[in-house]
């Protein structure tokens, strides 16, 4: 049940598995028509028995990262199931290694996804990312779209 999740985001409008496993069914989209270039993998690619994921972003962001607001939506089986949003670089004491980032400079990190906090039953789930440059998210920097599927309960 090892696998391996790795994808290369920058043609926009394309949309092509990134993970596919016994257990679990990934693809994507951009939510805009503007080029990326993002890079990002996960170890292991399954959800079931999994508590800890290991995940690499590499990403050369369109303006400067001095401030950075993610907004997470997910819907599962048409129904929305969470929204959260975070301000992950404010430009004082920021703990994350991409926050001051300059425009066209490629950001390189690794970390930790914690399944522990998260139960996926089976079925669908639409997931949008969307990061901004501003907290009034008129400046987008990013926005993808994710489709996932479970093919099995974890619980």
């Amino acid at each position: 049940m090892f696998g391996f999740l790795f994808f290369v985001l920058f043609t926009p409008g394309a949309s092509e598995f990134i993970c596919t496993s016994s257990d679990l069914d990934l693809s994507y989209t951009f939510c805009d028509s503007t080029p990326h270039i993002f890079m990002f993998n996960l170890t292991p690619c399954a959800i079931a028995n999994n508590r800890i994921w290991r995940a690499a972003l590499t990403w050369i962001p369109r303006s400067d990262i001095t401030f950075l607001k993610t907004i997470f939506n997910v819907w599962y089986d048409g129904a929305k199931a969470l929204h959260w949003r975070e301000v992950l670089c404010s430009g004082d004491d920021d703990k994350y290694s991409m926050c001051g980032a300059l425009k066209g400079e490629t950001i390189a990190t690794t970390f930790d996804i914690k399944g522990s906090r998260i139960s996926f039953p089976k079925g669908n789930y639409d997931i949008i990312l969307e990061g901004f440059s501003d907290d009034s998210e008129k400046d987008m920097v990013m926005c993808l779209n994710i489709s996932m599927t479970v093919k099995q309960d974890t619980f």
